[in-house]
């Protein structure tokens, strides 16, 4: 169990990628107060942990609803997650896992941007969604132990994110652009090799179900 909820917590932590919503936060909030910088970055993480964690219990449920199997789960979600690292190796903004110009442009013109794009897509994005649903179905074939671990793991990944925002400032001063660019994209790499892993695994249990019948 140890090992999946070390998975768990890479998968999770390069697929939110506390370091990459930094600049986003600290571009959108250079007018802004300390205290109003505070607000909005404790009101966008305490949202996007709500839409996590309901999403860890619900999402599985939707899915049995539509009678979406595991397997088919899997390597959907693998090549989601695949889409999401390649887009984080060339640094190129889809939408996938961050807001397009467009809706940056739209955010700039908000009062509040903690829940958009704060909130959703650069935290509770459709990766991590995806991240979370496969995370909770995998632990659900360990036990109820490992099912709390990831939830645990999520809200602690979220926390960093919140610590981040928190020290924007002298995180951008430290790295720069160039330095939360490399960090990126040596967490895109690790995302696709934990994606093609995913999509390897569900093709296997496809193929060990079509060699059995």
């Amino acid at each position: 169990m140890n090992e999946f909820l070390s998975q768990a917590f890479v998968t999770l932590l390069v697929i939110i990628d506390p370091f990459a919503v930094v600049p986003v936060f600290v571009s959108l909030t250079r007018n802004e107060t300390a205290a109003v910088k505070l607000r909005t970055a404790k009101k966008a993480c305490t949202i996007a942990a709500i839409i996590l964690f309901s999403f860890a219990f619900l999402g599985d449920k939707l899915l049995d609803l539509m009678s979406i199997s595991e397997p088919a789960f899997r390597i959907a979600g693998g090549f989601l997650l695949l889409l999401a690292a390649i887009e984080m190796v060339i640094v190129h903004d889809s939408g996938f896992r961050s807001p397009t110009g467009d809706e940056t442009k739209e955010a700039g013109n908000r009062n509040d941007i903690s829940v958009f794009p704060l909130a959703i897509p650069l935290i509770a994005g459709p990766g991590a969604l995806t991240s979370v649903v496969v995370l909770m179905r995998q632990a659900e074939a360990i036990d109820y132990k490992a099912q709390i671990g990831v939830v645990f793991l999520m809200l602690l990944v979220v926390a960093i994110t919140y610590f981040s925002l928190r020290i924007g400032n002298r995180m951008m001063k430290l790295l720069g652009i160039t330095g939360t660019n490399v960090l990126t994209r040596v967490f895109g790499v690790i995302l696709a090799a934990l994606a093609v892993q995913n999509m390897i695994h569900g093709i296997t249990i496809v193929l060990k179900g079509i060699i059995k019948a």
